[in-house]
């Protein structure tokens, strides 16, 4: 990965001495490191450190006269390529939620347009707290930010649960792809993910129980093997994945159009994983509709296929469907892969406790043309690595020319319901 100026930003915590390893990770591997420390963090962890694992002059107040003759936090929020904070307190979540620019770190968090990444680091009881959840929640919603983490265990007070920080060498490999295998290199992907809405009248919908979870595990692993990548995603409470482009849609009719405009613009993989609704509401009322009588009758229509219209194209890019059953999986999973036209077709079984809608973890058989590969249950993130190992192999044994790269671009289940 090409060299990043990382802004590194550090709060107060226990958590704080690990940041001094994850400085010089990114020191040895060549990127350029300049850290922000607010007060809190000063009571861990001395400046001095940083300064000697960055090589840069560590930045702790807003208010530094000679530092701001230059308009210090403008230039460090245009400098940075990305800015990661870590450990990423509770008190800062919170602050940076309401948008407050009281310190150095809030008012360059403020100031710039580099992508934003939150590594939390808290007493597993203010993690769980209903406010501090929803201040993740406003920060999630808004797409220069991810939150990576917290890990869940022992924790320095004695008590076990999630609050942990990520470990630095996590880390690493988030922010410079170090898992990067370039599989994809100089591809550009992409992906479909969540559900789709369909409005009855302003105030109800038909969707239905995708979490997005698989789609997004899935733009992380691919941009991590090196591709460009576009995400396609319904309405999730999902952060957007580390230098991917998120494009935020609703309806079933938004993700064919927003899919086409993707592929127009060139793709050479195409992965459904949305789980689009078949039908939507014939009409939508203007109104509510007031609850008048014991039975209603909703009139329903076909919602147009994604999938089907991207793999009908003459210039069809490399097209990936999923397949969510509840019974007969594989015979149901082929049957729709043969009718579309696909390339592979990635299937599993929702009705499986534990797994597929709103889990953290999947189990799936991949089916293509002339053979077939299952994957045990495993954390939907770790399984988007396998899948997209195997998607890149196809693709390049049915693709002539897929052995090398095509352009130098790099970054930065259509499920049926």
């Amino acid at each position: 990965m090409a060299q990043q100026s990382i802004l590194l930003g550090i709060t107060g915590g226990i958590a704080a001495y690990k940041s001094a390893e994850l400085v010089r990770l990114l020191k040895k591997a060549g990127h350029q490191v300049r850290v922000v420390m607010t007060a809190g963090a000063e009571a861990f962890v001395r400046p001095m450190t940083f300064q000697a694992l960055s090589g840069e002059a560590v930045r702790t107040s807003l208010l530094d006269p000679e530092a701001e003759l230059g308009m210090g936090h403008i230039e460090l929020a245009k400098w940075a390529d990305t800015i990661l904070v870590a450990p990423a307190s509770a008190d800062f979540i919170a602050r940076l939620a309401h948008g407050m620019a009281d310190d150095l770190l809030t008012t360059v968090c403020s100031a710039t347009e580099a992508p934003i990444v939150l590594a939390p680091a808290m007493n597993q009881a203010m993690w769980r707290n209903g406010r501090t959840q929803r201040n993740i929640g406003l920060l999630q919603a808004d797409p220069q930010i991810s939150i990576w983490g917290p890990d869940a265990g022992e924790q320095a007070c004695g008590d076990t649960g999630p609050g942990r920080m990520l470990e630095p060498e996590e880390l690493f490999a988030r922010l410079t792809g170090g898992a990067n295998r370039g599989a994809l290199a100089g591809r550009r992907v992409v992906i479909t993910a969540g559900p789709t809405r369909e409005a009855i009248d302003p105030v109800r919908y038909i969707t239905n129980h995708s979490s997005g979870k698989m789609g997004y595990a899935l733009a992380e692993a691919a941009r991590e093997a090196g591709a460009a990548v576009e995400l396609i995603s319904g309405p999730v409470s999902l952060s957007a994945p580390f230098g991917v482009r998120v494009r935020p849609v609703v309806t079933a009719a938004d993700m064919l159009a927003t899919s086409m405009a993707a592929v127009d613009t060139g793709c050479d993989i195409f992965i459904a994983s949305a789980a689009v609704a078949d039908y939507r509401p014939a009409t939508c009322a203007g109104q509510k509709i007031k609850k008048s009588a014991d039975d209603m009758t909703l009139a329903l229509t076909r919602n147009p296929d994604t999938l089907a219209t991207v793999a009908a194209r003459p210039d069809a890019p490399f097209t990936v469907g999923f397949a969510a059953e509840t019974n007969d999986v594989a015979r149901y999973a082929i049957a729709k892969m043969q009718q579309k036209h696909l390339r592979m077709i990635i299937a599993n079984d929702v009705s499986q406790p534990g797994l597929g809608f709103n889990s953290d973890d999947n189990a799936v058989t991949a089916f293509w043309a002339d053979g077939q590969q299952t994957f045990a249950a495993a954390a939907k993130r770790e399984l988007a690595g396998h899948l997209i190992d195997l998607i890149a192999a196809q693709y390049a044994r049915n693709t002539p020319g897929a052995g090398r790269a095509t352009t130098d671009e790099s970054t930065s289940n259509e499920e049926d319901a």
